[in-house]
């Protein structure tokens, strides 16, 4: 098994390829390469064996796709992304990366298959984005694209070519919706849904979070053991169920802000929630007042994925996962 990760210094793609190089992927299907792309310099930090290649790219580049391609490497994870509050800000930037970027990757893919027949599973991270208000509660798995974001669009852009280029038999094609993922480790990304980790991450860490919408706001969420628990599985999944239907709305918790606040007051107590500072910002607001608020994610559910039943998991992963094995 030959693994290409693109967007591997990122958080879910970093911790993906850790996984990866401890457990491998399947009992049947060990290892043999696995090269790692992200435009960083470097990866955060050492991975948790040398059995990897890593290299700085550009994924706009032409030359990126054809790189990624050259070894054939049975299975692509395309986590590569310019997120959401910075694809609004920097429109130029934002099409070059998700939507052009994705479109020569699998361009590469075709001449490929074309010239040797090659044939990958690639599976890509798309998001909830891909829909917008008006929305239903919950939100049925048939639901038409209404992306209200530039982000957004350019991930039901990229889905349909996914789809497309999966029937007609160039790739076998997976698209992963992504919850918003909460709790993220580390400092702040552009994201625009950041403040969904910030105040529950730095008041576990005794530091001040700033609230800029209301706390009315419901949203769907999903841990990072859940998002990577994803990508390996939909790595190895029978992809024939789903038809031409290649994405799929992961499932997750939904609950609002305040029941996030909530969930943060019966694991960390009142001094926790007392460093969530309320500082509106129309912005941010209006962006998320579009946002789904919940999925009724069946198809993916039958077909063997799983995330959280309540959000009190999900802040108790954190804890586990970054705050004691960091300790």
């Amino acid at each position: 098994m030959r693994i290409a990760i693109i967007g591997a210094a990122g958080m879910i793609g970093f911790k993906l390829a850790n996984h990866l190089l401890q457990h491998g992927l399947a009992a049947n299907s060990p290892i043999q390469s696995m090269q790692l792309y992200d435009v960083c310099p470097t990866l955060p930090m050492p991975l948790a064996s040398d059995r990897y290649q890593y290299h700085c790219i550009d994924f706009s580049s032409p030359q990126a796709a054809e790189k990624i391609v050259r070894d054939r490497p049975d299975l692509i994870i395309h986590l590569a992304a310019i997120v959401s509050g910075e694809a609004e800000k920097d429109f130029d930037k934002g099409y070059a990366i998700n939507l052009a970027g994705s479109h020569q990757l699998f361009e590469a893919i075709r001449h490929a298959h074309q010239h040797d027949g090659y044939y990958p599973r690639m599976v890509f991270a798309s998001s909830i984005a891909v829909v917008g208000a008006p929305l239903p509660f919950p939100i049925p798995d048939e639901f038409h694209l209404t992306p209200l974001t530039s982000y957004g669009t350019q991930k039901a852009i990229t889905e349909l070519l996914l789809a497309d280029y999966s029937r007609r038999g160039f790739m076998d094609g997976v698209g992963i919706r992504l919850p918003t993922i909460c709790v993220r480790p580390g400092k702040p990304n552009a994201a625009a849904s950041g403040f969904f980790s910030s105040i529950i991450r730095e008041p576990l860490n005794g530091q001040t979070a700033i609230l800029p919408v209301d706390p009315s706001v419901r949203h769907w969420h999903a841990s990072p053991r859940s998002a990577v628990n994803f990508f390996l599985h939909a790595a190895t999944m029978d992809t024939t169920p789903l038809g031409a239907r290649r994405s799929l709305f992961m499932p997750g918790v939904s609950v609002t802000v305040d029941e996030q606040i909530q969930a943060l007051r019966r694991i960390a107590g009142d001094e926790a929630t007392r460093l969530i500072q309320y500082q509106p910002n129309p912005d941010i607001q209006k962006m998320v007042t579009g946002w789904a608020p919940g999925f009724d994610a069946k198809r993916a559910l039958a077909l063997g994925f799983s995330a959280e039943q309540n959000f009190d998991e999900i802040i108790q992963q954190y804890i586990d996962d970054e705050m004691r094995a960091g300790a």
